[in-house]
């Protein structure tokens, strides 16, 4: 069966960190560029960090810069996002997704082009920034 597992949200303080992961089982990360995206509450669906398949270019969302980061270890078939300095703002249930878009800011910007076929989702974990 093919998955792709999140874990690693939580509830953390404003200023704190979170480690996220995106497993997948089934199949093989490496030939897929790798898209972390969130959902807050009475909010679309937005793109957080993109990483490509290939030589590992990466895109990150203006309110996270500086503050993310995105890499992946094919080895273990595993996508990481590392947040630091949380903020309230952050809150959200985070999703991956992968894909094989024409760059990573295309699957970042415009994933809700893609059609259902071109992008396969994980379930998600919920991160909560509070004090």
């Amino acid at each position: 069966q093919l998955q792709l597992v999140e874990s690693g949200g939580g509830l953390v303080q404003p200023g704190g960190s979170l480690r996220l992961s995106c497993a997948a089982s089934g199949f093989t990360l490496d030939y897929y560029a790798i898209g972390w995206f969130r959902e807050a509450p009475g909010k679309e669906r937005e793109g957080v960090s993109c990483i490509s398949s290939r030589n590992g270019s990466t895109y990150y969302a203006d309110s996270v810069k500086g503050r993310f980061t995105i890499s992946r270890d094919n080895a273990k078939n595993t996508v990481y996002l590392q947040m630091n300095s949380l903020k309230p703002e952050d809150t959200a249930d985070y999703y991956c997704a992968a894909s094989e878009p024409e760059t990573v800011q295309a699957m970042c910007e415009m994933f809700t082009d893609l059609r259902p076929w071109e992008i396969f989702w994980g379930q998600g974990t919920q991160v909560t920034v509070s004090s």
